[in-house]
């Protein structure tokens, strides 16, 4: 069996254009693979994807752990990136699929069989926005009736920088007091900081939320710099991830060596089913947990992050953004159920999951366009310290 075709398929999926990706055989098995895309850079990421088309063509699909290396060899000239690896892990999830499907056997059982029946996942995307605290209460209120046990959002406003004003400060605080009100004690809440702060506000921060139960605080500072992110975790009592912003095994060791987090949440559309595998491994012996991060679809991206929880004993939680799931469960033949906030274990082979062509077809990539200045992109009249705030 060889592999005759990589073609990625970007399509407009509502708030934003995600990425699959599928790769073709000669005997007419196919699979299906998702890279993790950021608003604006989609077409670079696809770019990618058909660059990398002859360096795969030819190729046995159940060349899994080769190619990867090849891929980053030969290809990348062993430079790493976002997109890179974002790109190749669309390649190699299509490659897991089509060995599911060869071998009849879910892809989780390629792995070393499920440590779980079903996996647990909460809901992100639904606070996105919300223009004040009652109105982020309120729909978190509505995440809680659809049956979700946790959530993650961000509570802060404002550029994302690493001083943030007490105005900020006390808003953010606000926030999760008005939200844990809203879902009473038992929904777990997962604060969201995307790296914005510095170990300091960081810590000032969680300390004024600890009343309200965080069930974590998520990359509190820039993980380029680890030293923050422990300095931060230091003075948190709440268990502290990072990990979004880190794409392979050497990026993870300072994680452990410096015990930096007790969580980490990889992207599975940026580290691959393999890279997410070996990962959690090193974590292990360091007893860290893994969180899947999974800012993809409800279709492709989700049926590898569920595959790839079911196999790691260390897994804790994964991401599901509600914001795609229209879109999702529209391009996917059967698309997944969420239960009491967990997902069944597929058992199909492969990835469990197919996409229909048509359907697809009918969202094409959307162009938008941008002109500054625009919401997301700062003006230097916006920087802190700004007088009033």
């Amino acid at each position: 069996m060889k592999i005759t075709k990589v073609t990625p398929y970007p399509f407009f999926a509502g708030p934003k254009n995600l990425m699959l990706c599928r790769v073709d055989t000669d005997e007419g098995v196919y699979g299906w693979g998702e890279a993790y895309v950021v608003q604006g850079k989609e077409k670079a990421v696809q770019v990618y994807i058909e660059a990398m088309a002859p360096y795969m063509v030819g190729r046995s699909p159940f060349e899994i752990k080769h190619s990867a290396t090849a891929m980053f060899d030969d290809f990348s000239i062993r430079r790493s990136s976002c997109d890179f690896y974002a790109a190749w892990s669309a390649i190699e999830i299509a490659m897991w699929d089509i060995v599911g499907k060869v071998c009849n056997q879910p892809v989780y059982n390629l792995l070393g069989g499920p440590c779980r029946e079903k996996i647990r996942v909460y809901a992100n995307g639904w606070w996105g926005g919300a223009q004040s605290v009652e109105e982020t209460a309120q729909r978190a209120l509505a995440v809680k009736q659809m049956g979700f046990s946790a959530m993650k959002w961000d509570p802060f406003r404002g550029y994302w920088r690493n001083y943030i004003t007490k105005a900020q400060e006390d808003y953010a605080v606000e926030c999760v007091k008005a939200v844990r009100e809203a879902v009473g004690p038992e929904v777990d809440l997962l604060v969201e900081v995307h790296r914005r702060l510095s170990p300091y506000h960081a810590k000032h921060f969680a300390e004024r939320i600890q009343e309200f139960d965080p069930f974590w605080v998520e990359e509190p500072c820039l993980a380029d710099n680890i030293d923050l992110v422990k300095q931060a975790t230091d003075g948190i009592k709440a268990p502290v991830v990072t990990g979004e912003t880190l794409y392979n095994k050497e990026a993870f060791i300072p994680v452990f060596e410096k015990r930096a987090a007790e969580i980490i949440n990889p992207d599975i559309c940026v580290c691959g089913i393999k890279g997410m595998s070996e990962i959690s491994a090193m974590a292990e012996p360091y007893s860290v947990l893994m969180s899947p991060h999974n800012f993809n679809s409800n279709a492709v991206g989700l049926a590898a992050m569920l595959h790839l929880s079911a196999s790691i004993p260390n897994f804790l939680i994964g991401e599901m953004f509600l914001t795609v799931d229209e879109a999702s469960r529209d391009i996917a033949v059967e698309p997944f159920e969420v239960k009491n906030g967990y997902i069944e274990l597929p058992t199909k082979p492969g990835l469990g999951i197919d996409i229909d062509m048509d359907k697809l077809a009918e969202r094409p990539y959307k162009v938008i366009e941008r002109k500054f200045p625009f919401k997301g992109a700062c003006d230097y009249r916006d920087e802190f310290p700004k007088e009033g705030t």
